[in-house]
């Protein structure tokens, strides 16, 4: 699969470290054993600091600076005059927070020691970096169907995203990336103004509120495993899911929606995990055959798109969906 990840200017570096079992992109320097935050930000190539500098315009004769208007780039490129893409233009009140700083904090609301650290890299130009925490102890959903938990981390330079934190667990069985319904309050959004810092303090308290929402998620997750999804349910699952088009006359978007559905439905049935004991043609495969036509798509080219997609996406947002659907239709369907 081809990738755009972030290539370090100066040493030529994809920007993206692993430790443990090679991910699915297979793309990264490895390391051989667990890394502190500090490690896995020298083993991804993101040790390197940002800085607000004067936003500047040419005119026929000069360059004029625009107020209360700053360009974000390396610090580090811009004093050595190297070669380097900008991240944003950001205003003054913006408040800038360096690669080190989040993931420092990472490591205090997680533990050094509590935590192995997945992996960790940079997308696109650099504007946006993330770390991803496997956490102790597992979700066994049903016999040995199995979800890991993690927290993925993401921080950018780019002056339109925030500091996100999201509780992510990942299906040991096939790697789906599974998402949860947004308003069960699985992800922290922290916007770069002045109170930033005093913010991601009161995170820490909300992250181990979201620790402790464990035990009912994993009880959702098994109810979701104890329905039986017959033909009519399945359909209206799909339905729901990918609605028809407004427009009667739309034809590429009924065919899209159609063509959504028919490979949902195949996942669901022939999906990774999906055909064992206890999970065939439940309402947790159906929701993991979205899981994984999002993951792992026939038609992907772009890594760093993929990946932003999964995590920040439209990708992030259809999982999301699918899971609020199951889970506002269990009763129903269980019966």
């Amino acid at each position: 699969m081809p990738h755009n990840l972030y290539t370090d200017p100066v040493s030529g570096q994809i920007s993206m470290m692993y430790a443990g079992d090679t991910p699915w992109h297979r793309l990264g320097k490895k390391l051989e054993q667990p890394a502190t935050s500090k490690e896995a930000i020298q083993a991804a190539g993101l040790d390197w600091l940002v800085d607000k500098y004067p936003l500047k315009v040419k005119t026929p004769t000069t360059y004029q600076t625009v107020e209360n208007q700053f360009v974000i780039m390396r610090k580090d490129l811009w004093q050595q005059d190297k070669p380097g893409p900008y991240f944003g233009i950001v205003s003054g009140g913006y408040q800038l927070l360096q690669n080190h700083e989040a993931f420092e904090f990472f490591d205090d609301v997680v533990g050094q020691k509590a935590a192995i650290y997945h992996t960790a890299g940079a997308l696109g130009n650099g504007e946006r970096v993330w770390i991803l925490a496997k956490l102790p102890e597992s979700i066994r959903v049903v016999g040995d169907d199995i979800c890991d938990k993690y927290l993925l981390l993401s921080n950018s330079h780019d002056g339109k995203s925030s500091v996100q934190m999201k509780f992510t667990p990942i299906r040991v069985v096939c790697q789906n990336t599974l998402t949860l319904s947004l308003r069960r309050g699985p992800t922290i959004h922290i916007s770069h103004t002045r109170n930033l810092r005093t913010r991601m303090r009161q995170a820490e308290d909300l992250l181990g509120i979201i620790h402790n929402q464990f035990e009912i998620i994993e009880a959702d997750l098994k109810r979701m495993a104890s329905v039986n999804m017959n033909t009519e349910k399945i359909a209206a699952y799909y339905k729901i899911l990918f609605p028809d088009p407004r427009d009667p006359g739309d034809e590429l978007g009924l065919e899209r929606i159609k063509r959504n559905r028919v490979n949902a439905e195949r996942y669901f049935e022939s999906g990774r995990g999906n055909t064992e004991k206890g999970v065939s043609r439940t309402l947790w495969a159906a929701y993991n055959g979205v899981a994984e036509m999002v993951d792992y798509p026939s038609t992907t080219t772009n890594l760093d798109q993929h990946l932003k997609s999964i995590w920040f996406g439209d990708g992030y947002l259809l999982k999301a969906r699918a899971f609020q659907v199951g889970m506002e239709n269990i009763k129903a369907w269980a019966g």
